[in-house]
């Protein structure tokens, strides 16, 4: 690619919205909703999945994007933040157009 560490953050933020970290982050929440909606698949497994090495780390992620646990959001799949949603849109311009 030959860019720094910092000039693609820089450009990447500008042209997604948001972070690297923080679209990466979503992604793998949202990746998480969709294994949740499994009934056979566990917490901890949909956690394991997609890259969280406990199952507590999992839910700590899971709750500051959503807004709460992913045992509530696989009873009812509902968010407490759309903005923050696994399932929700990863930039300002998408959210606007909603």
């Amino acid at each position: 690619v030959g860019l720094s560490r910092t000039a693609f953050a820089s450009r990447f933020t500008h042209y997604v919205e948001v972070s690297p970290m923080h679209y990466l982050a979503r992604w793998r929440l949202q990746l998480a909703g969709r294994l949740l909606e499994r009934p056979e698949m566990s917490i901890a497994q949909a956690g394991a999945e997609v890259g969280y090495e406990s199952e507590a780390a999992f839910n700590r992620a899971f709750k500051k994007f959503v807004g709460i646990p992913p045992g509530t959001w696989r009873k009812g799949r509902r968010c407490s933040r759309l903005r923050d949603c696994p399932l929700a849109p990863c930039n300002r311009k998408e959210l606007a157009g909603r």
